[in-house]
């Protein structure tokens, strides 16, 4: 058995064997809040969001299985799946503490802007437990909302495959995961939605359900496995299965509402209003990219219109809670126009993002978060509602997240590539991954 298959199990082992025997501490009081304080409709809510959330892999790994050749099928479908095993597990020992710690970064005016929070704070999920925090989770029990922010970061990872699918080695995969998450992933949440976040706190920037977090972090990620493990040996494998892709495309639309719905963390009218803009945004989305391919000159087909579909999930992200609803329409249809522009660009077309991941996640992304700073409701956070000295600084820190992205990803490729090559062999890939790598087939 190879050296790096036995520290990925010795990793388990560890693990595990921590959780057995690791001492809990107590909530202190200064932190925490008390039953009472608890809503019992916000926590209903919250575990229907969170069930909704973790719906959304299985349903991206219908979404990239569908449009992959047959025999990377599986494969495919397992990179997103196995990331509710990785990242669990990496969430619990340490992701959400560097996400929602006590802040690490810089003081400024007597008070600490963090970058990434305390990776010991919440160690082993130490402390997270069935009260509410009094600054972080409001009326719901910090456990569910350490549980919900975790199928964020499920995601997101999962979300980066579709761009080497056909050609990565599942190990290396496996690793990059764990290592995204607690670099990039967990440094962004903290920054964005901790109270106390650089770019949330200090710049201001709103968010609503991962704009920035998980769309922007994993396009730009995803552009940058591309262009590191370089082109497949055939790039005109077709979609093997687009009832799969129109299941998963299902999926992720109803899992979604949980996703921005979600997000107001209670059972309120944001809730509503996010539930509202998000399938307006996706209906406008998908509706403008099949007749604008059809103007092109291109036959409408399911998988047009799923993509296009997914495309206004990911622009209404950042404002689904920000913006009205009639707004939402503007949304989906400019961000379809302009990730199908992006699809179809001959300058990303030299790049082999097998499943066009950058320009619907990252170019819709990036839409999204240009939108919002432009029309998000809230004083103070928007071009319309701060002026532009506040756009300004939405579009600073728009910049220096997708370069902090993309240079993280591809610094961890680069280096994890040294440890265990990261693409498959040849005659490997040729085979197909489902029996190369898995011994399965579809």
């Amino acid at each position: 058995m190879k050296k790096k298959w036995k520290i990925a199990f010795g990793l388990i082992i560890a693990t595990a064997l921590a959780g057995l025997f690791w001492p809990t501490q107590s909530p202190g009081p200064e932190s925490f809040g008390t039953e009472e304080q608890l809503v019992f409709s916000d926590i209903a809510w919250l575990l229907t969001a969170s069930c909704l959330v973790l719906l959304m892999t299985p349903g991206l790994s219908l979404f990239y299985g569908g449009m992959v050749g047959k025999k990377n099928m599986i494969s495919t479908m397992l990179q997103s799946f196995i990331s509710l095993g990785v990242i669990t597990m990496v969430w619990v020992v340490v992701g959400f503490s560097i996400a929602f710690g006590d802040p690490i970064g810089i003081e400024i005016n007597g008070k600490t802007y963090g970058f990434f929070g305390n990776p010991f704070q919440y160690f082993m999920f130490d402390q997270v437990g069935a009260l509410p925090h009094k600054v972080i989770s409001g009326t719901i029990p910090f456990v569910l909302f350490a549980l919900f922010q975790m199928k964020f970061a499920v995601i997101t990872p999962a979300i980066i495959t579709g761009s080497f699918a056909e050609r990565v080695r599942f190990i290396g995969y496996i690793f990059f995961m764990g290592i995204f998450c607690i670099l990039v992933y967990a440094p962004l949440a903290h920054m964005v939605w901790h109270p106390n976040g650089i770019i949330g706190a200090y710049f201001g920037v709103v968010d609503f359900a991962g704009g920035t977090v998980v769309h922007i972090s994993a396009g730009l990620a995803s552009l940058a496995g591309a262009i590191f493990i370089g082109k497949r040996i055939n790039t005109n494998s077709s979609a093997s299965n687009i009832t799969y892709v129109l299941l998963g495309t299902g999926m992720l639309w109803f899992g979604w509402f949980g996703f921005n719905a979600g997000s107001s963390l209670a059972a309120n009218g944001t809730a509503a209003i996010a539930f509202a803009t998000t399938t307006i945004s996706s209906a406008t989305a998908m509706m403008t990219w099949v007749f604008f391919d059809r103007m092109q000159g291109r036959k409408i087909t399911a998988l047009g219109a799923c993509i296009g579909a997914v495309v206004g999930l990911v622009v209404i992200t950042p404002a689904a809670g920000f913006i009205t609803i009639p707004q939402s329409l503007f949304f989906g249809f400019a961000g379809a126009i302009v990730s199908n522009l992006a699809m179809h660009a001959q300058a990303l077309k030299r790049i082999d993002d097998t499943l066009d991941v950058f320009a619907c996640h990252g170019i819709g992304g990036i839409m999204g978060m240009i939108l919002t700073a432009i029309f998000a409701n809230k004083p103070g956070s928007s071009l319309l509602y701060g002026g532009w000295s506040v756009f300004g600084s939405h579009m600073l820190v728009l910049v220096v997240v997708s370069v902090f992205s993309f240079a993280m990803g591809y610094l961890i490729f680069f280096l994890l590539n040294k440890f265990v090559s990261l693409r498959v062999r040849g005659d490997y890939e040729e085979i197909g991954l489902d029996i190369s790598q898995h011994g399965e087939s579809a």
